[in-house]
């Protein structure tokens, strides 16, 4: 009886990959059961429709927009001048004799305005340029991580949603196996063993769909959260299922111009513009100051000229420097780290993109078919007295796991494509580019 099962099996499986080889798509969602809940009936919700509605009240969008405001209020800070200053002196007052009361006054009043030396200016609009171009930068960053939160959040909810429909027909098919088992004891063709062995089989499978419906309430509810909104309707099976017929050879690694490199770029950029402003602080700034003095005694008016220069004798600045030159020396490194991180990164993505493809396109395709139809065989011959029930159980269990491999691999495509996605997305264009 084994033996006449693995020849059905063999038949069949050589039966449908003669059928995939002729074609190229490869179509994941033909031989799925259709579930009959309610709660998976009505119009499909897209990802385009999840990714739309996240980018809408999405809090991390949010704090991007708001530091990129940030930074550009920052940007006109830096391009300031220093404020002048007006000072009103009175001398020669309140004293005893002749300068009792106010009859000596001697009343100045001059401005004062700082001139700044040493590119002090420009500098720090330099590094509100390069914060400015790191927070565009970040914004661009939120949006990726977003995308990728919400298919891996997506793929996880219709790859619930899908094992909630393989688990209906799974006890569907148990309650019918358990009928023929109690037709088969009646009969007297069976021992009562087989029965409650069904039996035992049903519990399972309604155990497991129950299951399986809190975890589609879960993963709904986790993709709501993100969308900011509950999910009416099923999800899109056909973008679950979809996944290349042939992914191809590994595309050449490169990650110049990802996100990640430019965030590096970025945070280089600002640490070499902490050096020029720390080199140009180390210039004294000078004070102008022009007034006017009047005296009360004679009614005359005289000019007042002043020049201050600071003495550079405790702080020269020059700690300052080497504290920026360092950062800076870091920031290279991690650049260069970064670079090598990336490249590793996508290089692994996309392997593990094309593993899941081939994984999902074998699962899905062939293999599926060929459990179907070995399922399909033994419950026709376990009706008709042929197999035996441990065969019919066989048969049922492989069809189980090849089901469970199927989507398990569907899940993982989506997920490792849109790390990848992640991965490569360029960067946009900055002011320093």
């Amino acid at each position: 009886m084994h033996r006449l099962l693995a020849a059905l099996l063999a038949a069949t499986a050589c039966a449908t990959i003669a059928q995939a080889q002729t074609s190229s798509p490869v179509d994941t969602g033909a031989a799925q059961p259709q579930s009959t809940s309610p709660a998976l009936m009505g119009p499909a919700f897209t990802v385009d429709r999840a990714l739309e509605l996240a980018g809408v009240v999405s809090p991390a969008l949010e704090a991007a927009s708001a530091d990129i405001r940030a930074a550009e209020a920052g940007r006109r800070v830096a391009g300031l001048r220093p404020n002048p200053s007006v000072t009103v002196e009175a001398e020669n007052v309140a004293g005893s004799g002749p300068y009792r009361g106010t009859q000596s006054l001697e009343a100045t009043t001059s401005l004062t305005l700082p001139i700044e030396l040493g590119g002090k200016r420009s500098a720090r609009i330099a590094v509100a340029d390069a914060r400015t171009d790191r927070a565009t930068i970040q914004a661009t960053i939120a949006q990726a991580d977003l995308r990728l939160n919400v298919i891996r959040a997506y793929a996880e909810a219709a790859s619930a949603e899908r094992r909630l429909i393989t688990a209906h027909d799974q006890a569907r098919i148990a309650n019918e196996t358990l009928r023929a088992a109690q037709v088969r004891v009646q009969a007297g063709r069976a021992s009562p063993i087989e029965a409650e062995r069904a039996n035992v089989a049903r519990v399972n499978a309604d155990a497991a769909l129950t299951r399986e419906e809190r975890a589609v309430e879960v993963a709904r509810f986790t993709l709501s959260r993100i969308i900011g909104q509950p999910i009416a309707g099923p999800l899109d099976t056909d973008w679950f299922s979809r996944v290349p017929a042939t992914y191809g050879p590994l595309r050449p690694i490169d990650s110049t111009g990802t996100l990640m490199m430019a965030a590096a770029n970025a945070d280089f950029a600002i640490a070499d513009a902490g050096v020029r402003l720390a080199r140009s602080q180390r210039v004294p700034d000078l004070t102008l100051g022009a007034g006017a003095r009047r005296l009360e005694q004679t009614n005359d008016t005289a000019a007042i000229f002043s020049l201050s220069i600071p003495i550079p004798m405790f702080n020269n600045g020059r700690a300052a420097l080497s504290q920026a030159t360092a950062e800076r020396q870091s920031a290279d490194a991690r650049r260069r780290l970064t670079a090598l991180d990336v490249d590793q990164a996508i290089a692994r993505a996309q392997a593990d993109a094309a593993n899941a493809a081939t994984n999902a396109a074998a699962a899905s395709g062939p293999a599926l078919a060929a459990a179907e139809e070995a399922a399909r065989i033994a419950r026709i011959g376990y009706r008709e007295g042929k197999f035996s029930q441990l065969d019919l159980l066989d048969a049922e269990r492989t069809l189980a796991g090849t089901r469970a491999a199927a989507i398990d691999a569907l899940l993982s495509y989506h997920i490792a494509q849109a790390q990848l996605e992640r991965l490569t997305a360029r960067a946009p264009v900055t002011q320093g580019e």
